[in-house]
């Protein structure tokens, strides 16, 4: 028999769980377009509390929350603050010009972290024609691009007060906020004491199929939903899918420290290795690393592919491995292993 295959491409690829599938299955649902399914409801509301926020609209994915976001706190020749490889302007298709017709302020952070200085010192003054109108900083937590990095809460009170001083929005892409969260030992209620808006993805670390929600006022989101309409992510009996983001919230959270463990002994299992350059502190469930000139990363991914391990490429060299509730002990055993056949197998 073979063994089963190892996917650490991205937390992305998890399938609900029987238990998750059975709550999908008990759903009430109605037609959300017409607020009138209570699972969609009761998904917008408890993600709404547990970060001290108004409301909630629940929408496909994090592309869409960060770009209605965006959209709504902007609008054309106005500027967004953000990292230089932010997911909002990295990989979300070019959305901040395509939607909101908005430039943006791209900053060189520390692993995807920004501080308030570099915040302030972006901002464009308003008396001066030429520049666009400042009116959103965006930060991500965790950081993708830096190896799923956490910011400390005191940079975010002392960004988040440059924002209220220069009446500013303040978003957080929160694609994996509860790995931060659970990283940190912070609680989700401060966050929504500074930020105006958070999106919260559920169909990573909490392993649901679909869905994001962005929080924010009462107002705010429904402005917001206007927005989703026009985007086509009006969706009908989503209460479905919305009872797999609910099962997520009550099972799924305390279970992500198991992730960040196994990503710290893939993070040590790498850093043994002789083809590699270096790897960046697995803080959360992202372990990205560079191979040294002389270990082709086609082939190091190819072989691994061959031993039934699929990981992505991040870059010339640059390799990341994400771990997830798909992922146990005995695989993250079998990715050691062969991390150590590699040297023997590949020249390098």
């Amino acid at each position: 028999m073979s063994l089963p295959t190892i996917d650490l491409r991205s937390d992305t690829v998890t399938r609900p769980t029987p238990a998750m599938l059975e709550a999908m299955f008990q759903a009430q649902v109605g037609d959300d377009v017409y607020g009138e399914d209570p699972t969609v409801r009761a998904l917008e509301e408890q993600a709404a509390a547990r970060f001290g926020l108004e409301a909630g609209l629940f929408c496909p994915s994090g592309t869409m929350t960060n770009q209605i976001a965006i959209k709504a706190h902007t609008e054309p020749l106005s500027e967004v603050i953000c990292e230089q490889t932010a997911h909002v302007y990295l990989w979300e298709v070019g959305g901040i010009a395509f939607h909101s017709g908005a430039s943006v302020a791209l900053l060189p952070g520390d692993r995807g972290r920004l501080t308030a200085a570099q915040v302030e010192a972006a901002i464009r003054p308003l008396d001066n024609v030429h520049y666009p109108d400042t009116r959103l900083i965006c930060l991500e937590n965790t950081h993708n691009r830096g190896g799923g990095s956490c910011y400390a809460m005191d940079e975010i009170t002392a960004i988040a007060d440059v924002a209220q001083r220069h009446n500013l929005a303040l978003h957080l892409d929160g694609a994996r906020i509860f790995n931060a969260l659970v990283a940190t030992g912070q609680r989700a209620e401060d966050y929504g004491k500074y930020f105006d808006t958070i999106s919260v993805c559920l169909s990573k670390g909490l392993g649901t199929p679909v869905g994001s929600v962005l929080l924010g006022s009462k107002a705010f989101i429904h402005k917001c939903r206007r927005i989703r309409k026009a985007m086509g992510g009006g969706m009908r009996q989503a209460g479905f899918l919305a009872a797999a983001g609910l099962y997520a919230l009550e099972h799924n959270v305390d279970r992500l420290a198991d992730d960040h463990r196994r990503a710290r002994q893939l993070g040590d299992a790498l850093a043994a290795q002789p083809y590699t350059e270096f790897v960046l502190p697995p803080d959360t469930n992202l372990v990205i690393f560079k191979l040294k000139p002389e270990m082709p990363a086609d082939a190091f991914l190819q072989h691994l592919e061959q031993q039934g391990i699929r990981a992505s490429s991040f870059g010339p060299q640059m390799i990341r491995f994400v771990t997830h509730l798909d992922v146990d002990d005995a695989m993250v055993q079998r990715v050691a292993e062969a991390l150590t056949d590699v040297a023997v197998s590949l020249p390098g």
